[in-house]
């Protein structure tokens, strides 16, 4: 639906924050609390919901469907990874994709997500769209969860300017009867339990008229069997892709590696200036000891007691510091990103400079950085 359009309705209310502001909110605490994997916006429109849902650490796969193609393909480049994604890629993987087609159409694409989300949405179908929805969503795609939300016509009084319908796209606009009457045959029908909310509170003295906007969040009573998996699911393809954005991940070997091996660097330097700055305080020269010391004070301790512990010292040959992989290894951040050792020493094979008998990282005592 329209933000603009809605909200110029709703100025002398005044909800704060915007009601789809609320309204997507209410979806986000619904992610955070039920943490799908998999989650799939119906009637997506702007894409708005989905860039807000992006972020929610839990989700894998996003997916949009709007019967407006022109709408999606607006926003849709707001979907899209950001340089930082690829500097720092994060630890889950996540792919998103948007498909332009009709609710009333069953697609293989729409199986096996945790959460559909139809916010704003019933009000904009036909009468024979309408029909159809409720198999496509709770028989065919049958998620865990289904949220819908619509406008509550007892609230439009309220509303100044709105003289039936609160967009002109509307083909109804239930009361809150209406509304669950229709949720609750809809939820026995598929075997799902439905619980009435809602967003956009009415003002004091008039709590009959109930919310701005009524919600029905809807739970899948059991889980779905193999068989009902398999049953009459169509491999057809009917929607179109529009959009699709895959976002990279530490769970794909090649950024793994390039984590991998930047941390490795990164830590084998660190070492290097402190034990650099050990050798600067015996050549007695203030300035250079300043230099390196600061950039080690939050690693002195804990590589001082790998060193007692585990006796894994770095020690320097010549113009060369070795520093055991051993040690390395034991910085949290890089054992979080192997998991064991032998992963580390497969990562970064022939990406770093190691000693002849591949147990300890070399790096030069006269190599310095450029912004050193």
């Amino acid at each position: 639906m329209d933000k603009n359009f809605q909200e110029e309705f709703t100025q002398i209310i005044k909800f704060k924050p915007p009601l789809y502001k609320q309204r997507h909110q209410f979806v986000k605490d619904l992610v955070e609390k039920y943490k799908p994997k998999k989650v799939a916006d119906l009637g997506c429109a702007d894409c708005s919901l989905l860039r807000m849902l992006k972020f929610c650490s839990c989700i894998e796969v996003l997916a949009g469907l709007d019967i407006c193609a022109n709408v999606m393909k607006e926003k849709m480049h707001t979907l899209s990874p950001l340089p930082v994604d690829y500097l720092q890629p994060s630890e889950r993987s996540l792919t998103i994709t948007l498909h332009h087609g009709s609710v009333a159409h069953k697609d293989p694409c729409m199986l096996g997500f945790d959460l559909v989300t139809c916010i704003e949405l019933i009000e904009h179908l036909e009468e024979p769209e309408l029909k159809k929805f409720p198999e496509v969503v709770f028989g065919f795609m049958a998620p865990s969860i289904v949220v819908i939300s619509t406008p509550n016509s007892e609230f439009n009084p309220l509303l100044p300017g709105v003289i039936l319908y609160r967009h002109p796209d509307h083909k109804f606009e239930w009361n809150q009867a209406q509304f669950q009457s229709w949720a609750l045959a809809t939820a026995r029908c598929y075997d799902y339990s439905v619980e009435f909310t809602g967003v956009g509170h009415p003002p004091t003295g008039m709590e009959k008229a109930g919310f701005c906007t009524q919600i029905g969040v809807f739970i899948r009573k059991y889980p779905q069997t193999g068989e009902s998996l398999q049953s009459e699911k169509p491999t057809e393809v009917i929607y179109e892709t529009v959009f699709k954005a895959v976002y990279p991940s530490l769970k794909d070997e090649k950024y793994l590696q390039n984590a991998v091996i930047s941390e490795v660097i990164f830590t084998a330097q660190i070492i290097k200036h402190r034990l650099m700055s050990k050798h600067e305080e015996y050549g007695n020269d203030p300035e250079r000891k300043s230099k390196f010391t600061p950039s080690m004070d939050c690693f002195s301790d804990y590589l001082g007691k790998l060193v007692v512990e585990k006796n894994m010292e770095p020690f320097v040959s010549g113009n060369e510091v070795y520093i055991p992989l051993a040690t390395i290894f034991s910085f949290p951040k890089v054992n979080r990103l192997c998991g064991t050792f032998e992963k580390l020493c497969k990562l970064i094979a022939g990406k770093v400079t190691l000693s002849s008998d591949g147990s300890a990282v070399m790096v030069n005592m006269e190599c310095e950085d450029e912004d050193d």
